[in-house]
């Protein structure tokens, strides 16, 4: 049995996981990675994971990713909570460069979304105390780290709630005609 979906988004490369939980009486078992399944959507191995708690409705986190040769892929699912997750296409030579994508990612609807390399990453909180795990397949390197501005008007997207927390950094990271 498969154990996921990889679906297609309109930007190249850019999917959505959508898990196939297995439910009992007891609740649900599902897969969130095996190295053997990913082997074939997958550059490079799984080298970190990570756990993040947003405290508050509204906040927003991103537009990051790393450079060469440290760029990552991410694969992100929301363990409690639900998340406006967004990716840029930030690969100059891309037809779709600048172009963005979001999903609907919760606690609740199976799905991950795998965010490959060249691909600014950023989130936006519908709930308070909402979690994320993110697997990368590159360690965190702060010399490699950049960002887009998540009010950058050359991409201009509609977060859907009223902003409500953001870091110091990620609201001075630049804006693309800087």
């Amino acid at each position: 049995m498969d154990k996921f979906s990889l679906i297609e988004t309109p930007l190249k490369d850019l999917f959505v996981i959508e898990l196939k939980p297995i439910y009992d009486n007891r609740g649900f078992f599902e897969r969130l990675y095996c190295a053997d399944e990913f082997k074939s959507i997958l550059k490079k191995p799984i080298k970190q994971i990570n756990h993040s708690l947003t405290k508050m409705k509204g906040s927003i986190r991103g537009m990051h990713y790393q450079l060469p040769p440290m760029a990552e892929t991410k694969i992100i699912k929301c363990v409690k909570g639900s998340i406006f997750d967004v990716a840029i296409d930030v690969r100059k030579d891309s037809p779709t460069y600048l172009k963005w994508h979001a999903e609907v990612i919760s606690e609740n609807n199976s799905k991950m979304f795998l965010v490959p390399e060249g691909f600014a990453h950023g989130f936006q909180t519908f709930e308070n105390d909402t979690e994320i795990i993110y697997l990368t397949t590159e360690f965190y390197s702060i010399e490699h780290e950049s960002g887009i501005r998540y009010d950058d008007p050359a991409v201009n997207i509609p977060w859907p709630l009223k902003l409500s927390v953001i870091s110091e950094k990620d609201k001075n990271l630049p804006l693309l005609k800087s």
